[in-house]
């Protein structure tokens, strides 16, 4: 071989050595990554999701997905002439709509999406919060202007059973789950906020990682005046950003905060808009996102840190 030719091939030697202590690190750790945002709905963002999902899986990695869809339920219930009513910010979800919610769910994105996984070999199940009882929820209703507001069939989760995700993890398998939730009595199913739902399991499963696709490149310091990314933050000090963050991301920090006080290690906000931002926020030593982490004492690290967990 010319040494021309070998020295084109170098730099792959040294990312997959970069790679090195973190699949280390990682190799039989749990990591529940939220799918959400244009990840979900450009289709080089999904084929390249399926792959880094799949990689994480043959590179020792036990990745869940937990999935919703807001774009495609509300393209559903416009097609089927249902009208969305919100009440500050929050979507009143009728009987009506929540059959639309659990087709679009359970049926379409969640099918799509072990179907892109499938490609790559027998490893996709999908279920949804309902089977096996795995998530439990009771009605949300939220407090507006000082009263309780009912806004239908919306949960608020009570209580997660891991059992079944956990089987098909240890058959090693990929599962795929819709945020929908049954209340504890079987009589109502409930659209759960997917944000939410992740952070849920990720605690519930003992999970090292949870990771969340956003349309942003992670937690801006100071928006929009500056689009520095904050790399890394503590559960106390994303406590006190809580109140000034804009209301898309506000779900998904509380998730990140929940996670991360609930005994998992790192949370991670990264842009699903670029093709594979889930290997380069684990496999490499700068990482993309913003990264939360327990307070001290567990925090306190030494050498790289984005990547870190």
């Amino acid at each position: 071989m010319s040494a021309a030719r070998k020295h084109t091939a170098l730099p792959k030697a040294q990312t997959l050595i970069e790679a090195l202590p973190w699949l280390t690190r990682h190799n039989g750790k749990t990591v529940v990554i939220k799918f959400g945002g244009n990840a979900m709905i450009d289709e080089e963002l999904k084929a390249a999701f399926a792959q880094d999902v799949v990689f994480l899986r043959h590179a020792g990695l036990k990745p869940v997905v937990v999935h919703g869809g807001g774009p495609q339920i509300s393209a559903q219930l416009d097609k089927q002439g249902l009208v969305s009513e919100f009440k500050a910010g929050l979507r009143v979800t009728t009987p009506e709509a929540m059959d639309v919610v659990r087709m679009v769910l359970a049926g379409q994105v969640q099918r799509e999406l072990v179907g892109l996984l499938n490609q790559h070999g027998p490893l996709a199940v999908g279920m949804t919060g309902e089977d096996a009882h795995t998530i439990t929820a009771t009605q949300h209703r939220p407090t507006i202007d000082g009263e309780s507001v009912d806004i239908g069939r919306v949960g608020e989760i009570t209580a997660i059973d891991t059992g079944a995700i956990q089987a098909l993890l240890d058959d090693g398998r990929i599962p795929v789950i819709s945020s929908i939730a049954r209340s504890a009595d079987d009589h109502h199913v409930y659209n759960v906020n997917a944000d939410t739902a992740a952070a849920a399991l990720a605690a519930a499963l003992n999970a090292e990682t949870l990771m969340v696709l956003t349309d942003v490149e992670g937690l801006y310091e100071d928006w929009p005046h500056s689009d520095d990314v904050i790399s890394r933050l503590t559960a106390s000090e994303l406590e006190k950003l809580l109140p000034e963050l804009s209301s898309g991301m506000v779900p998904k920090m509380q998730g990140c905060l929940h996670a991360v006080r609930n005994g998992v290690e790192t949370a991670r906000v990264i842009d699903g808009r670029v093709q594979h931002s889930i290997l380069l926020e684990i496999f490499t030593d700068e990482g993309i996102g913003t990264m939360v982490v327990p307070d001290a004492p567990l925090d306190v690290h030494t050498g790289p840190q984005q990547g870190e967990s």
